[in-house]
């Protein structure tokens, strides 16, 4: 694995995987996660304002761009799998559509058997998977959910990107920093765009181990590629040293 070049208070990507088109999600796909991502962030559901450790508190039209594509990227793993291995696809968890209060959420975005995975969204010209270092400790566990009833431990960590960029898409509408928005106007615009994914890779707990032992940190106020401000700290790894979703999905 490599560490980010740094120059200074900058951190520089240097491993990357290009995107890959080609992956489309049905409109009904499209119209169920609007749905649901509309819910928790205007109606009965509600998403944190702020990231572990962040400062930036979240406007309404951003917590429903992160939502709809952080639910499209697991619904992004569940047509990998039903297109790859088709037995393991029938035993998966079904996906979670409940609309959770603040303070509640599920326990994993999807299982298989006892196997549990956590699926992470980035934007598709995205290379990294970011973890905040103040929800894991130094054995792979996500704290929140320790002392709980709930999983805090995950076997396998999948990054998934997704075209085009929702938050530039929201922004350019003037809809991104907006707690106001009209769900028709809103609806009209998600059903403009084509929505594709890729699926990055994947690493192990073990891998995640490796990250925090050997101090792979992007630091809170550091600036990606020189330019992009850090909000909270993460552990990260570089699109191009993570692992083949395929080869894990039909080793399953």
């Amino acid at each position: 694995m490599k560490k980010l070049r740094q120059d200074g208070n900058g951190y520089f990507i240097d491993n990357k995987k290009n995107f890959q088109d080609g992956n489309i999600f049905k409109n009904e796909t499209i119209n169920k996660v609007f749905e649901f991502a509309y819910a928790m962030t205007f109606g009965d559901g509600e998403h944190r304002d702020h990231r572990t450790g962040g400062t930036m508190k979240r406007k309404k039209g951003q917590i429903f761009i992160n939502t709809f594509q952080g639910k499209l990227s697991e619904l992004g793993v569940y047509n990998t799998f039903s297109l790859s291995n088709k037995e393991a696809y029938l035993k998966l968890s079904k996906p979670d559509f409940d609309v959770y209060g603040l303070g509640e959420w599920d326990d994993s975005d999807i299982e298989l058997g006892k196997i549990k995975f956590s699926v992470k969204s980035t934007k598709f010209y995205g290379n990294l998977l970011l973890l905040e270092t103040k929800d894991w400790n130094v054995a792979g566990e996500y704290i929140p959910n320790i002392n709980t009833d709930k999983n805090y431990v995950y076997d396998y960590f999948i990054l998934v990107r997704i075209k085009p960029d929702g938050e530039k898409l929201m922004s350019s509408n003037r809809l991104l920093y907006s707690n106001d928005i009209k769900k028709e106007d809103l609806y009209s615009l998600i059903k403009s765009e084509k929505w594709e994914y890729d699926i990055a890779g994947y690493i192990t707990r073990e891998d995640l181990k490796y990250l925090i032992n050997n101090n792979f940190v992007l630091p809170q106020n550091s600036l990606l590629n020189g330019k992009i401000p850090m909000d909270a700290e993460n552990y990260y790894i570089q699109s191009g040293d993570m692992r083949d979703f395929q080869k894990l999905i039909k080793s399953l």
